[in-house]
């Protein structure tokens, strides 16, 4: 499970938790938040993937299926196309999340000062309103959190297909980050079945909706993804 730009493997902890005990996670940890703190922030995709990318390498004496939300979809995507570049064993399944296919993907410039870089993630929902107002957490979160925005701002997504492993993509009906077509551009990225669900919500959908989103996510794990 990749995380989302400024976010952490906690985050996806309430979800984990709701899947099937069939279901092993694994969560990365991005550099420079939580229990990473100290670890340098990584502002370029490309050392960011190459690093989960050998991160991951063990993981595969089992099926594994990615899942990756926002930022995360794309780091998700780029380590899928490392290991099936290199011949090594690829995902069964990748799952984006809240994030448009490559070809919809813009270069963004949201590097503004600490106040409004600040409000637009409270903006988008990820963080409780009580943490939202610490001044102690902005202080922890705002270096990761500008290195991530860095990082998905300047990255210019491959337009060629590249993947044979089935695609899912789902989004949060509400989501202004993304539209349903934009969703469905995910397809463009293999050559095998590809399928899209949008869910009640924003960008944050999946907290509110977490119980449903991990019967979806186990109902993919247990069965091809419809052509």
């Amino acid at each position: 499970m990749f995380p989302h730009g400024g976010g952490s493997a906690s985050f996806y902890r309430p979800l984990a938790k709701l899947l099937p005990a069939s279901v092993e996670p694994c969560i990365v940890q991005y550099p420079g938040r939580e229990d990473r703190l100290n670890d340098p922030c990584v502002h370029e995709m490309t050392e960011l993937a190459d690093a989960v990318t050998a991160a991951l390498l063990p993981v595969f004496d089992r099926e594994v299926v990615f899942f990756g939300h926002s930022m995360g979809a794309s780091v998700a995507h780029e380590v899928a196309r490392r290991l099936h570049a290199r011949r090594l064993r690829s995902p069964a399944l990748l799952v984006t999340s809240g994030r448009p296919g490559p070809r919809f993907q813009k270069p963004g410039d949201k590097h503004l000062d600490d106040d409004r870089l600040w409000a637009e993630v409270t903006r988008l929902g990820g963080t409780a309103p009580e943490l939202a107002a610490s001044d102690h957490l902005r202080r922890l979160v705002l270096p990761a959190l500008r290195a991530d925005y860095r990082l998905i701002e300047t990255y210019r997504p491959p337009q060629d297909g590249g993947l044979q492993c089935p695609v899912a993509s789902a989004a949060g009906h509400c989501d202004d980050e993304v539209t349903a077509d934009e969703l469905r551009g995910w397809q463009d990225v293999t050559s095998g079945p590809f399928c899209y669900r949008l869910f009640p919500g924003g960008h944050f959908y999946l907290r509110p909706e977490a119980e449903t989103v991990a019967r979806w996510l186990a109902g993919l794990v247990s069965a091809p993804v419809p052509g």
